[in-house]
């Protein structure tokens, strides 16, 4: 029985997502491209509407000549990696101990009622979901929650409203 080479999967990366890609590696000696991993994944998940799918996974493993399973390993440790479809909008709110104490639990109920989700969940429109993260690092501006890159500290339902109001 012959062995069949596994099929590549690099051409789902898109020639800009690898050039960008190969920015990060170059940062890094040669004989360690697997030091780009992260910011690999960061660009084809936002490049896949901002979610990985195992085949991306591979397609990064195998541009970065490293197991297939570091990189499964590294996108399911870290919370800004997504493992299915998000809104157009990721609402990422802090529900640590800082935040807790600042009030997160009723800026959670805020964003339950006002966009009618849950955690986990995406509006009918696509347009926002909502996930629980553990820690943000920004805890002197709790209770807080980020959308896409940005960060919004010193939450109130106030400012929530402003916020979600003024995003597409």
């Amino acid at each position: 029985m012959s062995q069949q080479k596994s099929q590549t999967k690099l051409h789902l990366i898109t020639a800009e997502s690898l050039a960008e890609i190969d920015q990060n590696v170059a940062k890094y000696p040669a004989e360690r491209k697997e030091s780009a991993c992260m910011p690999a994944l960061r660009i084809v998940q936002d490049q896949n509407g901002g979610w990985l799918t195992n085949d991306l996974m591979d397609a990064v493993a195998e541009h970065l000549e490293m197991p297939a399973i570091a990189v499964y390993e590294v996108a399911t440790f870290y919370s800004m990696y997504e493992h299915k479809a998000v809104g157009r909008n990721k609402i990422s709110v802090c529900t640590n101990i800082s935040c807790m104490l600042c009030g997160s639990d009723e800026i959670v109920g805020h964003l339950n009622n006002k966009l009618g989700i849950k955690f986990g969940e995406i509006t009918e429109d696509g347009k926002f979901s909502l996930k629980e993260v553990e820690c943000l690092g920004a805890c002197a501006g709790a209770p807080m929650m980020q959308i896409g890159r940005d960060y919004h500290e010193n939450l109130t339902p106030e400012k929530i409203d402003a916020i979600l109001d003024s995003l597409e």
